[in-house]
């Protein structure tokens, strides 16, 4: 009987352990199938703040300091991106809303400080008609000597900007082209600033609505749109759904909506026009696209215009763009394209394409290879400007600009010994508040032991 009593318990346990993981399995498949069909993306946005921000810098406690870094007004640190974390969306949307806000900031120091005047695209466009804009100096299409034509890369970028990242991170004059205008304006150019971003207006989505909708009583409808608005107001006020971004269609503007029809359209109607003898181009990243693309629309004007192209990490490509043997000879011998690489600035980098000559230009950041070439670049123009009026016979003019130019590579080295003075002088406030903290800290320790040996 023991032995049956035995064996009736472990059948019995056999089987409940059985059921019991046969119950578990399902209950794992089904959370499986439960994971599966939750989008966890949507789940976080459900618990994120409403996309609500600051209009201004104020408001979002954010200033410029006197070196042109941005700081936060309380505590004086640098912007930080994750200020919530867990919520990446929201963030990237902050961090979106205060680069539009830099956007309009930089728009005011180019009319302020460079005193830049804004001329509206299309020329002939109707009060109606969606427009773009670009940035001149008073003497823009006047001046007989030099002009300068800026040329920024893709993204959200916009006139007066290199890189928004390095606007809000590092400082102005890495991240805009300011340093450049006001050098140029120095050195007797007159500028010109393109905008090849700035290519449709965004307007609010409306949907159309359907045609069995549009069957529908008005009365009916009506009411039906009622409790629809009803219920989508109160899932948003409480938070209850993921926020929903406001849906926008974009209407190109006319001959500028892309990079390359802005440019094109910029040549024809302003820098073809003015009456500089010498053209000088820089074109950072897809600006070296667009001007290629220029010169394969444009190559005759080009090539008895510009005298000298400074790219900054240029996107081109001569064999997907193909342009003629001519441009490509031309590219040679007047352009030079100053790319990201671990190498000192200025140093020869090979290239498997056959376009431009390649230096670095001294970092490994494609966003600050602009600013990094600053100098380098003015020379290259220079260069240029001098072999230009060689060519030109103009012997008076050359021996004046090389004086000139034996000038600015003095006040250079000044600056640059003023810098490297500047920075011994922090080095040693540095060592110096280092060492009244190391005394501080001493005596607070003497302190403390007369303290205790009371």
């Amino acid at each position: 009987m023991l032995v049956k009593a035995d064996c009736f318990l472990f059948c019995l346990a056999w089987i409940t352990m059985a059921q019991l993981c046969s119950q578990e399995e399902k209950e794992n498949a089904a959370l499986k199938d439960l994971l599966s069909r939750i989008d966890l993306d949507e789940l976080m946005k459900k618990d994120e703040p409403p996309l609500i921000f600051p209009k201004t810098l104020e408001e979002f406690e954010y200033a410029f300091n006197e070196r042109g870094q941005l700081r936060h007004t309380q505590t004086g640190e640098p912007f930080v991106f994750n200020l919530k974390e867990y919520l990446h969306r929201w963030n990237q949307k902050r961090y979106e809303a205060l680069g539009e806000i830099i956007t309009q900031y930089v728009y005011e120091l180019l009319e302020k400080d460079c005193k830049l005047k804004k001329e509206m695209l299309p020329v002939d466009a109707t009060e109606c008609e969606p427009k773009s804009f670009i940035y001149m100096s008073e003497d823009a299409l006047t001046n007989q000597d030099k002009l300068l034509v800026l040329i920024q890369g893709s993204g959200v970028v916009r006139a007066g900007q290199w890189a928004r990242r390095l606007i809000i991170n590092e400082d102005l004059d890495s991240g805009t082209q300011i340093p450049f205008i006001k050098k140029a304006m120095q050195e007797g150019y007159g500028v010109i600033v393109l905008n090849p971003n700035e290519n449709a207006l965004e307007v609010e989505k409306v949907g159309d609505p359907s045609a069995e909708a549009w069957d529908e009583p008005a009365e009916k409808r009506e009411r039906k749109e009622e409790c629809e608005g009803k219920r989508k107001k109160d899932e948003y006020e409480k938070y209850r759904n993921p926020q929903k971004e406001r849906e926008t269609k974009r209407i190109p503007i006319r001959e500028n909506s892309s990079p390359e029809e802005h440019t094109l359209y910029v040549w024809d109607h302003f820098i073809s026009r003015s009456l500089a003898k010498n053209i000088f181009v820089v074109a950072h990243s897809y600006g070296g696209l667009s001007f290629v693309e220029l010169m394969i629309q444009r190559e005759d004007e080009v090539m008895a215009r510009v005298r000298a192209v400074a790219m900054t990490d240029s996107v081109h490509n001569v064999w997907h763009q193909d342009p003629s043997r001519s441009t490509k000879d031309w590219l040679k011998e007047r352009c030079c394209n100053w790319v990201s690489s671990p190498e000192p600035l200025d140093t020869p980098v090979d290239s498997l394409l056959p376009d431009c000559r390649r230096r670095s230009a001294g970092t490994e950041r494609h966003e600050l290879t602009s600013w990094n070439s600053f100098k380098s670049i003015f020379r290259f123009f220079n260069e240029h400007l001098q072999a230009q009026m060689e060519e030109d016979g103009d012997d008076g003019n050359v021996e004046e600009r090389k004086e000139e130019q034996r000038e600015e590579q003095k006040e250079e080295q000044r600056e640059e010994q003023k810098e490297e003075q500047r920075e011994e002088q922090k080095e040693e406030q540095r060592e110096e508040q280092e060492e009244e903290e190391d005394d501080s800290t001493t005596v607070t320790t003497q302190k403390c032991t007369k303290h205790e040996d009371l």
